[in-house]
């Protein structure tokens, strides 16, 4: 295929040499006339290994060019990637002033070209793909919208457009280039998919079709998570060395457990963690940082976050208008009578006290058999559990304007399938499409 990149930065750079090194004409295109230079004697203008022999050997083949004019690069390309930076403003937003100069750069090109199209020496369709990362919503509400008012016609006829976010470190790219995690494809353009797949077809990673939101947060996620493991890892061994414990020896074990550490557990947008274990071992771990004067913001903001997400499913059912909720599921997890720190009491705490008519059902919880720590927990926090809870479900539902669901168990599922509120809400993801496709649901996790 004929490609045109536009950034000759660190991600343009490998994505035109890797694309080039693998059958593709490729044209570079940037406004400093340096980068043109190099790529012009076969070297490349970032610093990466390997890269330099991945250029030169696509210049001395003539696969891989570059330029500063992009309508000269663009007359027979079928497809334009945008690889320009996107650094923060000093509030912290995105600047996408680089990403919307680009495209203007693609429509102009585009322009130019009509006169070869119309008599058939260029492609009529015209695929641009957008390597370079951005909020979601850029491409949905910036790019297609500057596209269509300088092309003067409607994404999906001769032009479409993709989020292809990018998984390259530094000082590993071409490695990471052709060995991706994942290949993913952002777009509601069908021939836009089928040109990403010819020109990504010699990677071995299946092609992944998504929305183009959830292209464009992907790669936010991915990056706030390994943001988020750097510190989580730096801030336990600040923790760990006064109290003469080897942070690395610690996290060196903690990576071999790859069913719940390194594995896709807890990592599902759902409702708060509670439970024995988890929030009493982080208040220790925090106590432990006052005692030795470590500052562990961290761990402090993982407790804060939790409580957050109960307060923010209590707001949204206030907010709902209604004054009668069905509290489907109260203990901490599903099929245990544990209602330890649950935050399923804690919500129902919460809606009490502003009022609310609550009404509980939960499949395995028997007031007469708790007993222990778990029996003064739940005391002290719903002393009138016994009125609170119902028989069965559909009694909990009986004029209920909410359902907050954190059951899947077969009876909740029926009942709310027979006689659904006007709002639920999928504390953890689990109903199924029966019950998603009702008219009031609502995920937790959107």
């Amino acid at each position: 295929m004929n490609v045109v990149v536009y950034g000759l930065g660190y991600v343009g750079t490998v994505t035109a040499a890797c694309l080039a090194a693998n059958g593709h004409e490729v044209s570079g295109v940037d406004p400093q006339p340096a980068k043109v230079d190099a790529i012009a004697r076969g070297r490349s203008p970032v610093v990466e290994p390997g890269l330099d022999d991945l250029v030169a050997e696509g210049a001395r083949r003539g696969a891989l060019k570059a330029t500063t004019d992009s309508v000269l690069a663009s007359e027979r390309a079928d497809v334009s990637i945008i690889c320009v930076g996107t650094p923060s403003t000093p509030s912290g937003s995105t600047d996408l002033s680089y990403v919307l100069r680009a495209v203007e750069d693609v429509a102009h090109a585009l322009l130019a070209r009509e006169g070869l199209a119309r008599e058939g020496t260029a492609p009529t369709f015209h695929s641009v793909m957008i390597r370079s990362t951005v909020p979601p919503g850029t491409v949905d509400e910036c790019i297609i919208p500057a596209l269509e008012a300088a092309l003067g016609r409607r994404a999906g006829t001769d032009f479409g457009v993709a989020m292809c976010p990018e998984f390259l470190r530094e000082g590993s790219g071409i490695a990471d280039f052709f060995d991706p995690p994942f290949t993913v494809v952002g777009t509601a353009h069908p021939q836009v998919a089928e040109a990403v797949g010819r020109l990504l077809g010699f990677l071995t990673c299946p092609l992944r079709l998504v929305s183009v939101r959830t292209a464009e947060g992907l790669k936010y996620a991915c990056n706030a998570f390994h943001a988020m493991k750097v510190s989580f890892a730096n801030e336990l061994a600040r923790l760990y060395r006064p109290l003469g414990v080897d942070a690395r020896d610690v996290m060196e074990l903690f990576c071999e457990d790859h069913s719940l550490n390194i594995s896709p557990r807890y990592l599902r947008p759902g409702f708060a963690f509670g439970g024995s274990c988890l929030p009493k071992d982080l208040r220790s771990l925090l106590y432990l940082g006052r005692m030795n004067s470590v500052d562990t913001p961290l761990l402090s903001g993982t407790l804060l976050s939790n409580d957050v997400t109960v307060r923010e499913v209590a707001q949204r059912t206030m907010t709902d208008g209604g004054r009668t909720v069905a509290l489907l599921g109260l203990s901490f997890k599903m099929e245990t009578d544990d209602l330890r720190e649950s935050p399923s009491v804690e919500l129902a705490e919460i809606l009490l006290g502003k009022g609310f008519d609550v009404r509980i059902f939960d499949p395995v919880i028997q007031p007469s058999r708790l007993v222990g720590t778990n029996l003064s927990y739940v005391e002290s926090k719903l002393p009138h559990l016994r009125g609170l809870l119902a028989d069965s479900p559909e009694e909990a539902l009986d004029g209920a304007d909410v359902a907050l669901v954190s059951s899947n168990a077969a009876p909740v599922v029926n009942a709310l399938v027979a006689n659904p509120p006007k709002t639920i809400i999928d504390l953890d993801g689990r109903l199924g499409a029966e019950v998603q496709a009702l008219a009031g649901y609502q995920g937790v996790g959107w």
